[in-house]
Parts: structure tokens; sequence; C-alpha cells
């Protein structure tokens, strides 16, 4: 199940909540707005970041720089991509570079500077103007470029909208966390808002510490029982709970288990993986994300129970619960359990 975009509202309508989130849904949908196979995200060449490089079917390269806002000095940018990305001439097996370059700009709108700067240029630039409209079908991604009455694109965007239920004594989510959860499915909405409606109906003690990128909930910064961060480069927030930690939760021997940070990975369901980060997001990921990193840049994979393990436990061997029938709300029993760790603390 694919997650959705992150979106707010605006004061002249939507729009994306980063630029990074403008990125993550132009790259999942290169090949429906531009008919065009993409090559790599957010590629460094000669010390400068390229959003997206991609390729067309004659072989040409196409360098794509996004805006989520207006910026004057877009064709500069461009200008330099090209010039450095010529030098090095990267995926040279996909790409034909005696072929002339799609210089490719993306924007809401446009500084007069960029159109005095791309008539006078040698080079030859497309910009693409973008908005977003709601309607009875849900949110659209419309792009146009510039000067050109035709070939208007119109995609639906997958934006999930918060509903949120009234709880008694548990105040409304606080901004931050509202344009967070914009970027996840439904079903993981529901969790991350449950844990916080038990979390915080727990003990009159219990607070909501809300900060730029962070949310912790506890009596104080030293004493926490969860933490939501918004992690940028995936666009969607991360759960963090205070729980007995594997290595010593698992272990038979172990009479008393060690509270640390663990970390929550969802499925776009459910909870599916925790681990010990301790801080941070941390430098585990599951199977499936390993999986989608090449070969050749993946590191010794050491598999442990420990914060050093680069995989996370499946929550099914984490809560003993591998062979049982009927899977347990993993929402509802991680919060209860570390609700009850915290209160433990006295």
């Amino acid at each position: 199940m694919s997650s959705g975009v992150a979106l707010h509202e605006t004061l002249s309508g939507w729009g994306f909540i980063s630029e990074a989130a403008l990125e993550k849904f132009i790259w999942a949908n290169l090949k429906q707005l531009f008919g065009v196979i993409p090559l790599k995200q957010q590629y460094i060449s000669n010390g400068e970041i390229c959003d997206i490089l991609a390729v067309d079917d004659d072989k040409r390269l196409l360098i794509l720089e996004l805006k989520n806002a207006e910026d004057r000095y877009l064709i500069q940018q461009l200008t330099r991509y090209y010039a450095n990305l010529l030098e090095e001439k990267p995926f040279s097996q996909e790409v034909d570079y005696s072929r002339s370059a799609r210089l490719i700009a993306i924007a809401p709108s446009y500084h007069q500077h960029n159109l005095i700067d791309k008539e006078y240029s040698q080079l030859n630039f497309e910009l693409f103007q973008f908005s977003i409209i709601k309607d009875e079908e849900g949110f659209h991604f419309l792009l146009q470029e510039l000067g050109k009455d035709l070939n208007l694109k119109k995609h639906l965007i997958p934006y999930q909208p918060i509903e949120t239920l009234a709880v008694e004594g548990i105040p409304e989510p606080p901004e931050p966390l509202i344009k967070w959860l914009s970027g996840c499915t439904k079903e993981e909405q529901e969790g991350f808002l449950k844990v916080r409606s038990k979390v915080l109906a727990c003990n009159r003690r219990m607070k909501e510490i809300v900060e730029r990128k962070t949310i912790q909930y506890g009596s104080g910064k030293t004493k926490l029982c969860a933490e939501i961060c918004f992690q940028q480069k995936a666009q969607k927030p991360v759960l963090f709970l205070w729980l007995p930690t594997p290595s010593t939760y698992l272990r038979r021997d172990s009479k008393k288990p060690i509270i640390g940070r663990l970390r929550v990975w969802t499925n776009g369901q459910t909870i599916s993986h925790v681990g010990h980060v301790p801080e941070g997001f941390g430098r585990m990921k599951t199977k499936l994300e390993w999986d989608q990193i090449p070969l050749e840049k993946r590191p010794h994979m050491r598999s442990s129970l420990s914060s050093k393990s680069r995989t996370p436990i499946e929550i099914e061997g984490y809560l003993r619960c591998r062979d049982s029938p009927e899977k347990p709300d993993f929402w509802d029993v991680l919060s209860a359990l570390a609700i009850e760790k915290w209160l433990e603390k006295g």
C-alpha cells in the first residue's frame, strides 16, 4: 500500500509541505508526467545536488530542478548542473551524451529574472508551472509548460486527509503532527493518533512537548514515554517508544529488561518491526529497505538484538506472538507496554 503525499493548506490554496514532498511526488510519477525513465534522485555532481535525473526513449538526459516556491536563481542552477554532468557523463550506458539534454524546471511560479535568463541563454530550458486543486474526486496535481496552452497534465495526488476523533480530556493534535501525518496511509494515521491518545490519557503528569521536528511525550525531557519525529528524507513521521530493549527483553536469563528508545517501523497498515535506536533515526533498515540499495553500497550485514544491528526485529518476534492464530493490535500492545514501563518509573 503506497503512502500519501504530505500537503498543507496555504493562504492561496493547497501546496506540498516541503520541496522534498514535491520531489517524492514527481519521482513517483515521472513516467506518467513526462514519459521518461527515472535514473537518480539527489545526484551529487561536482559538489552540487541535482534533484532528479532521468532518460527518455531517445536516450536523452533529463535534468529536473524542482522548487516549492519562486526562486530567481533557478536558470543558473540548471546551467551549472548541465555543465557538471556534461563533464562527468554519469550513467553513460543509459544516456547518449551526443544528444542535447533536456533542462526542466518545475515550480509554482517564476520570477521575472527566470524569464530573462531563459531568453538570453544559449541553452534551451523547459519551464513547467504546477498547482494543486481540490475537487469532489480529491486532490489533483496540474502541470503545464509556460507559454503553451496545450498538454495540460492532471494527476491524482494520493493524499489522505486526517480524520481526528474528539477524545474527552485529550487536546486536538498539534499542527505539525497533522502536517506530518498527511504523508501516511489512513491506517498509519489512525495508529499514530491511537498511540498519542492512549499515552496522553494515562496520567495527568504526561505532557505533549512540541518542537519543530519532534513531539515528545513524558513528564519532562529526561523521563519520556514516546516521541514522534519527522524524517525529512521519507517525508513521514517516525514513532519511538520507550520499551524493553530486544537484547534484554528476549533473553531468558535477563531478570529485569533494560528500557530504551525503540524505533517503530510500519508496513503501511500496522507495526512491522522495532529496533533499539538510542538517538536520531539510527542506521537500521528492514530487509525490504536494504534490498532497494545497490549491493555494492550495502554494509556488512550483522544481525543481532543490540542497537548496533543493521536490521530491526520483526514485531511478532519481539512480542513472541509469531505462532498465535490471531495477531493483536500492535499499536495497542506497544503503547500499553510503553505506558506500563513509564508508570513503573514513578
